[in-house]
């Protein structure tokens, strides 16, 4: 960072779930989780500035996304600044370079909302502690929180704000695939019935016959359950890359984006992954991507 210039140029990592269990529902409207997340090489670009004058500025070129005081950047920033006293000293610019698909169960928004608080906090010299830091992402997301903590992957209870760190996926690389429609996080959880009468016995179920590497629990989300049956064109796209080789395959999220976990090759050929890429790419265009799992 140029002391001169006062700008910092700042990544907000896409996210998986690696597996969700929804617990049950809480008297303020949230869900108690349990889930393992798992941040990935895929990730926004944020350009933070300092302003001599009071006020926020978001530009979010090439994105449909709102530039005002509705984006969740928008709000961070302004969160911040009312925190440490500066919103009558100054202001912040932010421009967004979006690669994360929006309402995609990628944790676009918190993740950028994550990011301006680090890259602020930063940028005005660690003027608050994380804990002070994990307030205000709490405030303003229940995954906010996430994209605030410097672990690869957690393992996170509660509404998802109780964290510790976790094994990170490893020696693999993810495909995503975003079929190109939104899905409401609201109505999946309004459409989500729990069926178990022992609600912890989900935890310890093994859904898939492999685990993956790193250390996470087999694959497996509650939320899928209720996508998957309203889109069943999600079912074929896991069962087209657990073809291709997938040793595992989910719906991130309230989804609608699934990704496949595609173990590296001794070899450093990767062929499978490849060729399932190009396939799907046919179909989705730039809805396909190959990334990599933070470690």
């Amino acid at each position: 960072m140029s002391a001169q210039s006062e700008t910092l140029i700042v990544r907000a990592p896409a996210k998986v779930n690696l597996n969700l269990h929804i617990l049950g529902k809480r008297s303020d409207g949230y869900h108690d989780l349990d889930t393992v997340m798992q941040k990935l090489d895929l990730a926004d670009i944020l350009t933070l500035r300092r302003l001599e004058h009071p006020g926020i500025q978001l530009a979010c070129p090439d994105s449909d996304l709102p530039e005002d005081d509705s984006n969740l950047i928008w709000q961070a920033a302004a969160a911040y600044l009312e925190k440490t006293g500066l919103e009558k000293e100054c202001g912040v610019s932010v421009i967004l370079e979006k690669r994360i698909p929006i309402a995609a169960g990628l944790g676009g928004g918190s993740s950028d909302a994550g990011a301006v608080l680090t890259g602020l906090n930063q940028l005005f010299k660690k003027r608050l502690e994380e804990n002070e830091l994990l307030s205000i992402g709490a405030v303003l997301g229940a995954d906010v929180p996430f994209f605030i903590v410097p672990y690869a992957a957690v393992h996170a209870t509660g509404i998802g704000d109780r964290m510790t760190p976790h094994d990170a996926l490893d020696k693999c690389s993810l495909l995503l695939v975003n079929p190109g429609f939104s899905v409401s996080t609201a109505w999946v959880y309004k459409n989500f019935t729990l069926t178990r009468p022992d609600k912890d016995s989900n935890l310890s179920d093994s859904r898939e016959n492999e685990s993956l590497s790193g250390g996470a629990r087999p694959l497996y989300n509650d939320l899928e359950t209720v996508t998957i049956v309203h889109y069943p064109e999600l079912r074929d796209i896991k069962r087209f890359m657990n073809d291709c080789g997938a040793s595992g395959t989910l719906m991130s999220g309230s989804g609608p984006t699934v990704f496949g976990v595609f173990p590296d090759q001794e070899s450093n050929n990767n062929s499978g992954l490849q060729e399932c890429a190009e396939k799907l790419t046919e179909k989705y265009g730039r809805g396909v991507f190959i990334t990599r799992p933070v470690c």
